[in-house]
């Protein structure tokens, strides 16, 4: 029987410590799993950080991966997202020449706005959910886009 292969998001919260990021990341690539997006962060007024883990895999494989981190010492907790809001950032750097107007109009349409304007480039900043930032990377290709960074996926559940 084979199991389906989704995508999942997984947080883990951890002492905030060296190496443990390496240690986290040397799980899954020990056992082959994959990791899309990963997104790291202190939790305010805490010795504690927030891992965002986006992969993919079965319920079976999930859940070996939490099993396997938990067996980490500094992990404190580790939980798959079932109900979240799970958000995603691009900042997009296109041409002077570029048509400002049209750029940011579609920018507010994705939860975002032209952020910067210097002698040479616009610089653009989008925030949805991760689908609806890839569908605006695809709609801004017209704009001649110079460079392109995408943060890592954030998620709190409901």
């Amino acid at each position: 029987m084979i199991e389906n292969s989704e995508r999942r998001v997984v947080s883990v919260i951890v002492i905030n410590e060296a190496s443990v990021l390496s240690r986290i990341t040397d799980l899954f690539s020990g056992r082959g799993y994959n990791i899309t997006s990963l997104t790291v962060a202190p939790i305010p007024d805490s010795k504690y950080s927030r891992l965002t883990i986006v992969t993919s895999g079965s319920i079976r494989v999930i859940e070996q991966i939490t099993k396997q981190l938990h067996k980490l010492i500094p992990v404190l907790r580790v939980y798959e997202h079932n109900d979240i809001v799970e958000k995603e950032m691009a900042l997009i750097k296109f041409p002077i020449a570029e048509n400002i107007s049209d750029i940011n109009t579609l920018c507010e349409a994705y939860n975002g706005k032209i952020v910067n304007i210097g002698e040479n480039v616009i610089i653009a900043m989008v925030a949805d959910e991760p689908q609806r930032v890839e569908n605006f990377l695809q709609a801004i290709k017209r704009y001649n886009p110079k460079e392109i960074v995408r943060s890592g996926a954030v998620a709190l559940e409901r």
